[in-house]
């Protein structure tokens, strides 16, 4: 198997040297201003999946004025493909709870909240350990910040930030309508950042590193490195620190079993690119490199030969069916709608052309679905249609 040579490996993220109380300490000395300039010109952006510019989030909800604020780390680690979080949680926790207390002192909260997944309940016992003593030494040193862990239910649509902050306030796990944004009107209505987990964990190599070890890193519009979650048809399946940039060419060179097909990035929400645009794809935020731009929240699923882009599909559909939260009737009927009509295509009730007309209707929930969930679906649906129609009927 073929080995890239572009394809740059990093160790920021697991290097545990145990100095979170320094960061921490010399961090909180500092003006807030020059900290939120740090990560503004670090250009780190959100490591969930959106890509929104960290710093100018910090910004805003800094900038809002109210007396009560919160941080929010969203442990929500729901999406399929996606396993990177809890290994954060599990072997440098701190690293979050720090980052978490930094952003508190910049905005201006006192409170933190770790926003855990049902599923990841074995989790609960260490984190609340690790929490013990942070906040210990946050007392020792007269710093006034808590952190608290709301467990989730299991429920796919809270790993989005408002239906996060709804779940969390006590009503039924749905998205708000944006604006108001949460950095001016979030959980119980108050100016709320909300940071995915690798994000809060970037942010804290910043702060110890300086912003331009981590600008160095990765190529313009997509800085730094990026936790990859890699599974599927892969000898080497595990998490792996790298920089963005990368082509997935690249990728498939260094973690492919010599027969990949297909991989699907950023997890059943995202893209999936077939063997015929490896070299043209690019993994990062849009705006960089030519060729297609690939942003993701780090799930990489690799397939060989052997798998079938229907059952895949099919598969994905039947996951977006069950966690539509039903709340607005795009994503509610279309997710149903699309997984009857590829099943009687590929029965033979329905002529290979209404493909088209599933097409038409992924573009209709991309304009009209009230949040994530509905408008992402069509990513994942068009992609392997277009690139897989034969599988779709045969």
């Amino acid at each position: 198997m073929a080995v890239s040579t572009q394809l740059k490996r990093v160790d920021f993220i697991f290097n545990n040297e145990n100095d979170w109380e320094k960061v921490l300490s010399s961090s909180i000395k500092k003006n807030p201003q020059d900290l939120i300039n740090e990560l503004i010109s670090s250009e780190l952006k959100g490591r969930g999946g959106a890509g929104f510019p960290t710093g100018l989030k910090w910004k805003l909800a800094a900038e809002a004025k109210d007396e009560a604020k919160y941080i929010i780390c969203n442990a929500d680690e729901g999406e399929p493909g996606t396993f990177k979080d809890r290994e954060i949680l599990s072997k440098v926790p701190y690293k979050v709870l720090t980052a978490m207390a930094i952003c508190g002192y910049i905005i201006g909260a006192k409170e933190g909240f770790i926003y855990l997944r049902g599923e990841y309940r074995f989790l609960l016992d260490e984190l609340l350990k690790a929490i013990e003593e942070f906040h210990y030494y946050c007392q020792e040193i007269k710093f006034g910040f808590t952190i608290k862990i709301f467990m989730g239910s299991g429920a796919y649509i809270c790993g989005e930030e408002t239906a996060l902050m709804e779940s969390m306030e006590g009503k039924r796990g749905e998205p708000r309508n944006k604006p108001p944004f949460p950095t001016q009107h979030g959980y119980m209505s108050k100016p709320t950042v909300i940071n995915n987990v690798e994000t809060l964990v970037h942010t804290y190599t910043i702060f110890k590193y300086g912003a331009k070890k981590f600008y160095d890193l990765g190529v313009q519009y997509s800085r730094g490195t990026k936790l990859f979650s890699v599974s599927g048809d892969t000898p080497k399946p595990g998490i792996y620190e790298l920089e963005l940039g990368m082509s997935l060419q690249d990728f498939v060179y260094e973690f492919g079993d010599g027969d990949t097909k297909a991989v699907q990035v950023g997890g059943a929400s995202g893209f999936l690119v077939p063997r015929k645009k490896f070299k043209d794809a690019a993994i990062g935020f849009k705006g960089k490199l030519t060729g297609i731009s690939l942003p993701t929240g780090g799930s990489m699923m690799l397939f060989n030969s052997s798998r079938s882009m229907y059952n895949v599909l099919d598969n994905y559909l039947e996951f977006f069916r069950e966690e539509s939260c039903g709340q607005c009737t795009p994503c509610r009927v279309g997710c149903q709608q699309l997984l009857l009509g590829i099943k009687a295509v590929k029965r033979g009730e329905k002529p290979a052309s209404y493909l088209d007309k599933l097409l038409r209707l992924t573009e209709t929930m991309q304009l009209t679905a009230k949040c994530g969930l509905g408008q992402s679906v069509a990513n994942s649906f068009s992609s392997i249609v277009e690139n897989f129609q034969e599988e779709m009927i045969y």
